[in-house]
């Protein structure tokens, strides 16, 4: 591994102008991560890069690269671009396991609860715990991580790395409430009565979104987002029919090979161009034996499988294409078990603040809810998104509350 992250890295051209950086959502200066590692100052470039994103670990092993820095590389044009997320995932691992971080010196006013311990959650936790404030996270699950813990298998993302990180939010002095859904017990108002000067709401989406076709509702069949959070809770039998073909369904039926399943297929009613999944996890289904019908529509599930239509795009009179069943085309799949991954959705648990029609927080550009003193980011306002868009919203996120905090101070 230290042999090849060293080549990758003596292929950097160091350009005066990367586009490498430019393709980030958070705007890593790649160069200057390069250059510090090859003059042996690893140290400091694992701080750079932790300080512009405290997930840098986690965004280098499953952030989809092809669209962000390496898809943006120069070599990429005429031959493979430089691996950076490999050497950025090599460089915050050392920098991680090295990182022992003190409470700040400087303890500012201001009490901030955090809500959802996901990448957005976290990501405020660490900017504020460092600026000196004192933050409280409430997660409804018994561990931190979100979708990152419950959402993403093993095989893509070790568990440890968020222990890791835990171990440095407690030693910023960052307090955690575990098992606790704000919403049906402590809500919005409890919070700002006990004193918090500042709400952040960063959690995610987590309902499942139905297809509403008739024999949804059977005992074999399953919504990726629930199954991916303890899949050994399931029993799914043999052959395995995965609706969708977002990266969550990529994951689903990667997992479903790993615990039982000899044959898994994936229903996508659109073709392979389509599919909002990255072609790495694509690829890496396809290597690891899932199957892929394109064009099929799911019309009904049975006990024995999925009643599918094919369907094939057609022209407009506006010169866009369409999706258009063909007539006489039924098909059926045979299924043991069926999972659904067509997207999720906010939960609305949270009352006293706006929300839009789809479920999401209405928010300013910088995550200011409609409600004074509480803000929000990442999925629960976007939708679903990376890892990395989510950082780089609640970056902005935390530099907006600080300055609330700030302006409630001098205002006193």
């Amino acid at each position: 591994m230290g042999k090849h992250i060293i080549e990758e890295a003596r292929r950097c051209l160091q350009c005066k102008k990367p586009l490498c950086t430019k393709g980030c959502p958070n705007q890593t200066a790649i160069s200057d991560m390069v250059r510090l590692f090859l003059d042996g100052k690893m140290k400091e470039a694992g701080k750079m890069l932790f300080e512009n994103n405290p997930l840098s670990v986690i965004c280098s092993s499953i952030c989809p690269h092809e669209n962000f820095c390496e898809g943006h590389c120069v070599l990429g044009r005429n031959g493979a671009p430089v691996q950076i997320s490999d050497i950025e995932h090599y460089i915050s691992s050392y920098y991680l396991d090295q990182y022992v971080p003190e409470k700040p010196a400087l303890r500012r006013d201001g009490r901030i609860a955090i809500i959802g311990s996901g990448p957005s959650g976290l990501t405020v936790a660490f900017i504020l715990a460092a600026n000196g404030y004192e933050v409280t996270i409430f997660e409804s699950k018994d561990k931190i991580g979100g979708v990152l813990r419950y959402g993403i298998p093993d095989f893509r993302l070790p568990k440890d790395l968020l222990d890791k990180l835990k171990k440095r939010l407690l030693a910023l002095g960052v307090k955690f409430r575990p098992n606790m859904l704000v919403g049906p017990i402590i809500t919005l108002d409890d919070l700002l009565n006990d004193a918090y000067a500042a709400v952040f709401i960063g959690t995610g989406v987590w309902n499942p979104r139905p297809l509403r076709i008739k024999g949804e509702t059977l005992g074999h069949v399953h919504y990726a987002i629930n199954y991916l959070k303890s899949p050994e809770a399931y029993e799914l039998g043999k052959k395995v029919a995965v609706i969708g073909a977002g990266n969550v369904a990529m994951d689903a039926a990667r997992t479903a090979l790993r615990n039982g399943a000899t044959e898994v297929s994936i229903l996508y009613r659109r073709g392979e161009e389509a599919m909002s999944a990255t072609r790495h996890d694509y690829d890496y289904a396809r290597i690891e034996g899932v199957a892929f019908s394109f064009f099929h529509a799911p019309v009904e599930i049975t006990d024995n499988g999925v009643r599918c239509v094919r369907t094939e795009l057609v022209e407009t009179e506006d010169g866009k294409t369409s999706l258009r069943t063909i007539e006489g085309s039924e098909l059926f799949v045979q299924a043991d078990s069926v999972i659904i991954a067509v997207s999720q959705a906010p939960r609305s648990n949270l009352k006293g603040i706006e929300i839009g029609k789809s479920g999401l927080v209405i928010t300013d550009e910088v995550g200011r809810t409609t409600r004074e003193g509480i803000f929000a980011s990442g999925d629960v306002v976007t939708g679903a998104k990376t890892v990395a868009e989510a950082v780089s919203f609640s970056k902005q996120s935390a530099a907006a509350i600080m300055e609330y905090l700030e302006n409630r101070r001098t205002q006193a």
